[in-house]
């Protein structure tokens, strides 16, 4: 239902908790190149645990070519530099969330890309730079699919 989007990601286990989370919400990962490591990486095997090979996951390139692939619905950009909330933010079936490294964020030229449809943010104190990228996706995530009462999730054990 919604796709995340790693751009240029730089820490294996935040990749590898994403790839987790996204195990666990039938939602599909893409990492869009260079990546920081490998994905045979032991810190991103460990911390996607057995979930990695229940995640969908597609490397690309370079945004140029994500974009080429998939043509996503909306491309919506998670940046502290927005003004809009992400929980002000009315998510739709089929968006992609995109999100930077974890050293410096999505760059300007990204940001500022036309096929980037709009740019949110995870509100917190003025004097933070950032969350914990995998902790970042899963807020963001986790409102998307709230606003469509979680399709395709149970809260039951199994």
């Amino acid at each position: 239902m919604f796709h995340v989007v790693l751009y240029r990601p730089e820490i294996p286990p935040n990749t590898g908790n994403i790839m987790r989370l996204c195990a666990n919400t039938a939602t599909m990962l893409h990492l869009i190149h260079p990546l920081g490591f490998t994905l045979e990486d032991q810190l991103l095997r460990r911390a996607g645990l057995d979930y990695r090979e229940w995640a969908e996951v597609a490397e690309h390139g370079s945004l140029d070519a994500y974009l080429e692939d998939v043509s996503p619905a909306r491309l919506v950009a998670l940046t502290r530099n927005a003004s809009r909330s992400h929980t002000d933010y009315a998510f739709q079936p089929g968006d992609a969330l995109l999100f930077g490294p974890e050293s410096d964020g999505l760059p300007p030229a990204v940001l500022n890309r036309p096929e980037v449809d709009d740019s949110i943010r995870i509100p917190m104190v003025p004097r933070s730079r950032s969350l914990n990228l995998s902790n970042s996706v899963a807020i963001t995530l986790y409102e998307a699919m709230r606003q469509h009462n979680f399709p395709g999730l149970t809260g039951e054990a199994k």
